[in-house]
């Protein structure tokens, strides 16, 4: 199941350091949107294989948590 594909590499790095960030910022304004957001975006990398629908579900969360962060 786990693709060791290069891009694949590279987006779980990138999108699981980013929900990483995501999560810890939610965490810290006590907010679940940015949490749950944070949570997805370090678990899907390992459930999806697809090259292209892996970066494409990882920018839509990451355009999704643009919309809930709050300023």
């Amino acid at each position: 199941m786990l693709n060791f594909n290069p891009y694949n590499l590279l987006a779980g790095f990138i999108f699981g350091t980013l929900g990483w960030g995501a999560f810890a910022y939610g965490k810290r304004l006590e907010l679940w949107q940015p949490r749950a957001i944070g949570v997805a975006l370090m678990v899907y990398p390992y459930l999806i294989t697809n090259d292209w629908l892996l970066w494409g579900t990882g920018v839509g969360l990451l355009v999704l948590l643009w919309f809930y962060h709050h300023e």
